[in-house]
Formats: structure tokens, C-alpha cells, sequence
């Protein structure tokens, strides 16, 4: 993908995140970002010549990036984020608390 195009996130790998929307909403429960998968689901697959047995298996999937909040520590609760530059370097700030995201 060209450097042009590339989609700018406020959540990178790391982090701590709340689900906000979908089967695994918890606000009180925080999660640390491995990868941008982050969603486990339950597929339902037939038997087949590499998988004699079929039945349910558990499997990674990506939540959209709408559906998660970064955690404030600080404020003890999910937070926006907002950029600004400090010393030429971009800096990601939680607008509850107001600190500054390492």
C-alpha cells in the first residue's frame, strides 16, 4: 500500500482497548491490542479431506476499528484521542484525562 493512501489509526499494537459494540461489549473490561485481529469466532465447518471430523472450530477474526476505545488509565475509562505535535513529533493525548499515550 502506498505511504500516500495508508489509513491513520489512534490504536496501534499495545495498546489497551474496550470493545464498545458487538458480542464481546464489556466498558469495565480492558484488553491489551496483540494485532489488528483481535476477535475470536466460533465456525461451523463440514467434513472435508483435510479435516475428517468437521464441527465447530474457534478461530481469530478482525473487529472494525469503530467498534473499540483506547483505555484511559488515568481516568479509570474509555477515552477519545486527539493528535498534536510536541518538539516535531506527533504525540497521541486522551482528551478525558488529558495525558499524554506512550
Amino acid at each position: 500500500m502506498d505511504k500516500r493512501f495508508k489509513p491513520k489509526y489512534n490504536i496501534k499494537k499495545g495498546d489497551t482497548v474496550v470493545v464498545i459494540a458487538g458480542d464481546d461489549k464489556d466498558l469495565k473490561k480492558p484488553r491489551q491490542v496483540l494485532e489488528v485481529i483481535v476477535n475470536i469466532i466460533t465456525k461451523h465447518t463440514k467434513p472435508s479431506a483435510q479435516n475428517t471430523r468437521g464441527g465447530i472450530v474457534k478461530k481469530e477474526a478482525p473487529v472494525h476499528i469503530s467498534n473499540i476505545m483506547l483505555w484511559d488509565a488515568k481516568a479509570g475509562a474509555p477515552t477519545k484521542v486527539k493528535r498534536s505535535r510536541e518538539d516535531g513529533k506527533l504525540v497521541r493525548i486522551a482528551k478525558k484525562s488529558g495525558g499524554a499515550i506512550k
